[in-house]
């Protein structure tokens, strides 16, 4: 018993001895994990470390302020060329929209990045997302040909965007109290603004955001996806209105002021001057 025991106090004595490096180094191995550092890999090299002639491992086990900034800046190229791609598609709508890429014509990936002065990923990333979206088409070894979208197309997505849109809005007009309606007013105030600029990008950003405020009333999102990706369609220009600048400018005007009256009848419930209204707004489109 005295030899065990005796053993037991020599065995404490070197794990004693231990103790003052031990005592420093797991602790630290154990702080690691919250900060998204692999906790068994370093807690083990930081108690392999302990001891004399291998001092050098100490400060890997130590050293968890370099841990946590290790993954810091893996993600942010990421998240950046998220933005890039972002705004260059920002950028491309917006061009698509004012008619400065011309329908018909076909733009490389390196010249609009060379445009933007971004790298051609973003730029073939943004086009991409306008293939799906029916904005351009892709041609294989060439880059992008932007879609030549003529007055009977546009026709037929209004058309569509009637079906959809107009049993939804004289549902809404029966159902939806007059206060929701009127707490949109600044929306549809904020397209006659748009209008007044002139600017078609401005506008169709306005008009969306005005439209799909609306028909989220009905509470069904698939519906609000598909009727925002018919009027981002119809929002691509004429091939003619390309070829004559400020052309619109009075057509934003009176559709803007349709939006006004539209929710001036919504507020009062008045459900035949809605469905001339909505009936009007879609012709018009």
């Amino acid at each position: 018993m005295r030899q065990g025991a005796q053993g037991s106090a020599v065995s404490g004595n070197q794990e004693g001895r231990r103790d003052p490096e031990g005592s420093e180094t797991r602790p630290q191995a154990l702080r690691v994990p919250p900060q998204g550092c692999g906790a068994e890999g370093r807690g083990a090299e930081g108690e392999r470390g302990a001891g004399p002639g291998r001092s050098d491992s100490v400060p890997s086990a130590r050293g968890e302020h370099t841990h946590s900034e290790v993954p810091i800046p893996r993600p942010r190229p990421l998240v950046q060329r998220a933005s890039v791609r972002g705004q260059i598609l920002d950028a491309l709508r917006t061009a698509l929209v004012t008619g400065e890429l011309t329908p018909g014509a076909v733009y490389s990936a390196p010249a609009l990045g060379e445009r933007f002065g971004v790298s051609a990923t973003p730029v073939r990333e943004a086009m991409q997302q306008l293939a799906l979206e029916g904005a351009v088409e892709v041609v294989p070894n060439r880059g992008f040909r932007v879609v030549e979208r003529g007055a009977r197309e546009l026709a037929e997505l209004a058309e569509v965007r009637a079906l959809i849109e107009v049993p939804v809005m004289l549902r809404l007009a029966r159902t939806v109290p007059s206060e929701r309606w009127v707490s949109m007013r600044p929306l549809a105030e904020a397209t006659v603004r748009a209008a007044s600029t002139g600017c078609r990008a401005t506008y169709a950003e306005s008009d969306r955001t005005f439209h799909r405020a609306v028909l989220s009333l009905c509470g069904n999102e698939q519906l609000v996806q598909v009727t925002d990706d018919l009027h981002r369609r119809a929002q691509w220009p004429l091939v003619s209105a390309v070829r004559v600048p400020g052309r619109g400018h009075a057509d934003l005007i009176a559709d803007a002021a349709e939006h006004t009256a539209l929710l001036d009848a919504l507020i009062a419930r008045d459900l035949d001057v809605v469905r001339s209204l909505v009936g009007e707004h879609f012709a018009g489109a």
